[in-house]
C-alpha cells in the first residue's frame, strides 16, 4: 500500500513539473526573456563581447525560430542550441575583485537566470557563463562606444524584427551601463512590459519615434533628449512663440523677449500669462507631455515642456492670455526665428549682459553663464574686495569652476566621485577617486559666497556648485536643480539622435545628485506676481541674506 502511494506521488510530481514545464508560452514571455538572454551573452560571452560574430544578425536569424516555439521547453532548448553554436566557454580560474576595488552594484541583477522559463540545464549554463564572462580592461571615457560590435545607424523601422532589434539593443544598454536605473520611479522590467506590445504594433517611424520617447522617459534623466530628422510628425525645424516663458499654477507667464519686433507686434510683454495655446489649456500639455519626455523632477519636466508648448508646425497659432481677469485670445503668427547662434532677431533682442560686476552695497555679481576662464582674473580683481559675491548659475557655465574655486577656497578639497561601468562585469560599476579643487591660498577670498540655483541649472553647473560649496562659506539660494550630474553617453541612429547621463556624480560622502539636484539652503521660487513687476526674487533674496545673514 505505501509503495504504491509512493509510486502515485511520484507519477502526479513528474506529470506536474511536464504540465508546468511543457506549458503554452506567450509572445510577450518569449520576447523578454530571449531579450535578457541576448543582452547578457553580448556583454558577458568571451566571443560575443570581443566582437567574433555579428551578434545583431543572429538575433534576426534566431526570431522566426523563436516565434515558434510553442512551450517553455521548445524556447529553452532553442536558447541551448544558439549558446551551443557559439562554441564551448573556457573555463578560468575563478574571478576575484581586487579589495582595491569598490563596488557599487545597486543595479545588478542577474537572478532573471533562475526564471520558471528557463530549463535548468540553460538556467546552469548562463550561470557559467557569468563565471567565466568575457575580461577587458577597457574604462568609460570620452571615447567610450557604447554601441560598438554593432550596426544601427541603417535601421528601417517599419519592420518589426528592426524595431525588436532596436529595443533589445536600447534595452539592455540602459540595464548594463545607466548608472542611475536604481532611482527611476518604475522598475526598467516593467518598462519593457509596457512598452513591448507598443513596439510590435508600431507602423511607421513616426510611431516608432514615439515609443522610443516614452521609453527614454521612463529613465527620469533630465539629460535624455530625443531629436529627430527628417520626421513628418516630430519635425525639429519649427516655429517659435517671440518669447521664453516659465510654467507656474499651470499658466505659462512670459519671462523673457527673444525676438524684440515679433513680440512688439503681437504686444508680448513679461509678465503676460498664457492659458491655452490652439485652444489646449497649459494643463492638457502637462498631462499630454508628461510620458514623452524625460526628467529628473517636476521642475525639469515643466521645464521641457514649456519648449514644446512654444514651438508649432503651423504659422498661424492661437494664443489665450489672462490679464486682469480678462481672457483674450489672439491670433498670432509664428516664425522660425529661434536659431540662437545665427539668427538676427535672436541676436538683437538680447540686451547685453555683463559677465560681473559690483551691485549696491558692495556686493559683487557674476553671471556664471558669461562668464569665461579668460574673464576670471579681471573677475577678481574687481570683486575681491566685496563683503559677498553671488555667482548667478541658473544657466550652464563655461568650465570656469577651477579658476573660481582657486579664489574661493584656502586649500584643495575633493567635491565629487564617480561610479563608472565595470565593463569586466556589466551591471556593476566601480567608485573612483573623483575631482578635486582649489589650491592652498591664504588670501582667498573671505566674504560671502552665494550661488542661485534653479531648474536651468543641470549638469555641469550642478557638478561646479558642488565644487564651490565646498569654500565653506558657500549659501545656495534657488529651487531645485534639474537632477542630472555626470557626463553624457551620445547615441546617434539614422534618423534621431537621443543620449543619457553615462556615470555616476556623488558627493565625496556618497549622497546622491541625480533627481535631487543641488538642495537650496533657502528655497526661493519666482512668483507670477514678481515676475509682472520686474522682480528677481531669487537675486532679492540672495541680497537680503547678504544684509542679514538671514
Amino acid at each position: 500500500m505505501i509503495l504504491k502511494m509512493k509510486k502515485s506521488i511520484l507519477f502526479l510530481f513528474i506529470l506536474f513539473y511536464q504540465t508546468i514545464f511543457s506549458a503554452k508560452i506567450t509572445e510577450n514571455e518569449k520576447l523578454t526573456a530571449t531579450c535578457k538572454v541576448w543582452g547578457f551573452l553580448k556583454y558577458y560571452h568571451p566571443k560575443v563581447a570581443g566582437g567574433e560574430v555579428n551578434w545583431d544578425s543572429q538575433l534576426l536569424e534566431k526570431l522566426p525560430k523563436i516565434e515558434k516555439a510553442q512551450t517553455k521547453e521548445e524556447f529553452s532548448l532553442i536558447i541551448e542550441n544558439w549558446i551551443d553554436d557559439l562554441g564551448p566557454v573556457k573555463e578560468i580560474a575563478p574571478i576575484i575583485i581586487s579589495k582595491e576595488v569598490k563596488v557599487f552594484d545597486e543595479n545588478f541583477d542577474l537572478s532573471w537566470f533562475n526564471d520558471k522559463i528557463f530549463s535548468k540545464k540553460l538556467s546552469k549554463k548562463l550561470k557559467f557563463i557569468e563565471d567565466n564572462r568575457f575580461q577587458t580592461d577597457e574604462e568609460i571615457g570620452p571615447g567610450y562606444n557604447p554601441l560598438k560590435n554593432g550596426n544601427y545607424f541603417n535601421m528601417q523601422f517599419d519592420n518589426r524584427n528592426s524595431r525588436i532589434l532596436w529595443f533589445f539593443m536600447y534595452w539592455n544598454l540602459v540595464e548594463y551601463f545607466f548608472p542611475y536605473k536604481y532611482v527611476m520611479d518604475q522598475k526598467w522590467d516593467v518598462t519593457f512590459e509596457q512598452m513591448l506590445p507598443l513596439v510590435l504594433e508600431a507602423k511607421n517611424n513616426d510611431e516608432f519615434y514615439t515609443v522610443i520617447r516614452k521609453t527614454a522617459s521612463k529613465l527620469n534623466d533630465s539629460h535624455v533628449e530625443l531629436a529627430l530628422y527628417g520626421s513628418s510628425k516630430f519635425e525639429e525645424n519649427k516655429r517659435f512663440f517671440p518669447a521664453d516663458c516659465k510654467i507656474i499654477d499651470n499658466k505659462m507667464v512670459v519671462t523673457e523677449i527673444l525676438a524684440d519686433s515679433l513680440a512688439q507686434a503681437d504686444d508680448i510683454k513679461i509678465g503676460d500669462v498664457i492659458t491655452k495655446v490652439n485652444d489646449k489649456t497649459i494643463e492638457a500639455y502637462i498631462s499630454e507631455y508628461r510620458d514623452l519626455l524625460a526628467a529628473s523632477n517636476e521642475p525639469t519636466l515643466l521645464r521641457k515642456m514649456v519648449r514644446k508648448i512654444l514651438y508649432s508646425n503651423s504659422e498661424k497659432v492661437n494664443v489665450e492670455f489672462l490679464k486682469d481677469g480678462t481672457y483674450t485670445t489672439k491670433a498670432m503668427i509664428w516664425y522660425d526665428y529661434h536659431d540662437s547662434h545665427r539668427n538676427e532677431f535672436k541676436k538683437g533682442a538680447k540686451k547685453k549682459k555683463e559677465k560681473f560686476k559690483v551691485l549696491a552695497d558692495n556686493i559683487g555679481y557674476v553671471d556664471m553663464g558669461l562668464i569665461k576662464s579668460a574673464n576670471v582674473p579681471d573677475m577678481i580683481e574687481a570683486l575681491k574686495s566685496t563683503k559677498a559675491i553671488v555667482f548667478d548659475m541658473r544657466n550652464y557655465p563655461n568650465g570656469t569652476y577651477d579658476d573660481i574655486a582657486r579664489f574661493l577656497n584656502a586649500h584643495e578639497e575633493k567635491f565629487a566621485i564617480y561610479t563608472h561601468p565595470d565593463f569586466s562585469y556589466p551591471g556593476k560599476f566601480k567608485w573612483t577617486e573623483g575631482s578635486t579643487c582649489g589650491s592652498e591660498n591664504k588670501d582667498n577670498y573671505k566674504g560671502k559666497v552665494i550661488v542661485l540655483l534653479n531648474e536651468e541649472s543641470l549638469s555641469q553647473a550642478e557638478w561646479t556648485v558642488m565644487c564651490f560649496q565646498t569654500a565653506g562659506n558657500t549659501t545656495i539660494i534657488g529651487s531645485q536643480t534639474a537632477g542630472a550630474d555626470g557626463n553624457v553617453t551620445e547615441l546617434d541612429f539614422k534618423g534621431f539622435h537621443t543620449r543619457y547621463t553615462g556615470i555616476g556624480v556623488y558627493y565625496p560622502d556618497r549622497r546622491e545628485t541625480q533627481r535631487i539636484g543641488i538642495v537650496p539652503d533657502i528655497e526661493v521660487k519666482p512668483t507670477i506676481k514678481g515676475i509682472q513687476e520686474g522682480k528677481d526674487e531669487v537675486l532679492e533674496r540672495a541680497l537680503v541674506f547678504v544684509k542679514t545673514g538671514k
